[in-house]
């Protein structure tokens, strides 16, 4: 049995006359509105980058004041970018901020590091456990150019403080054996901080039996 339509029914309509003119419009806004907030996250993520990268040099001058500024920039930063991206979790999400506040993450945890402090949660910095897993893992390689900066300066007790701390950090990230998709290759993470701790351990063996043998000599 065939419905016979009504003569005001709206799908009948003169040929041609679509009028789409409202449909643009609610397209547009909504796109526009993701676009501004993907262009602004674009923007502060390099800034983020670049002042994550910074805070950290600043870390290994020992310039913690510096480094304080700009981690301070950094939060401003992120905090701006998040505002509109709240209604557009996709982008969130993407690749790239999640890269930003990784670096981010490392330059606390590193800042932590050297300074000898707890390491914030997650919560403490407002990130999610991925890319703050991620900033933790690469803060191992931080720590390396700081342990041979110790044994240059003959610091043996703090290179053997600083080694200890990245095995510590490694075991943690080895035991969240999570699938890659989760958590964004962590897993690739994991394993170059292993083979920085390998290096640093033969580095620092090196260093140690080179030490005693001089102390030998000396005594003799």
């Amino acid at each position: 049995m065939r419905l016979q339509r009504s003569a005001s029914s709206p799908v009948e309509r003169v040929s041609g006359s679509l009028d789409l003119t409202h449909l643009e419009a609610a397209v547009r806004a909504d796109l526009d509105e993701k676009f501004a907030a993907r262009e602004l996250a674009l923007k502060n993520c390099r800034q983020i980058i670049q002042g994550s990268s910074k805070a950290i040099r600043a870390l290994h001058r020992d310039d913690v004041t510096s480094a304080d500024v700009l981690l301070e920039g950094v939060r401003s930063l992120i905090a701006e970018a998040e505002a509109p991206l709240a209604e557009h979790r996709d982008i969130y999400h993407a690749g790239f901020f999640y890269d930003a506040v990784k670096e981010y993450a490392e330059a606390e945890l590193t800042k932590a590091l050297v300074l000898g402090e707890p390491l914030p949660l997650p919560t403490d910095l407002g990130l999610h456990a991925v890319p703050y897993l991620k900033g933790l893992g690469e803060a191992v390689g931080e720590m390396r150019r700081r342990l041979l900066d110790q044994l240059r300066r003959g610091e043996l007790d703090r290179a053997e403080a600083t080694f200890s701390d990245m095995e510590i950090i490694h075991d943690l990230l080895a035991a969240l054996d999570y699938p890659d998709g989760m958590t964004s290759g962590l897993r690739r993470t994991t394993d170059v901080a292993r083979s920085l701790i390998e290096r640093s351990r033969a580095d620092l063996t090196t260093t140690i039996v080179q030490e005693r043998l001089r102390a030998q000599l000396e005594d003799h």
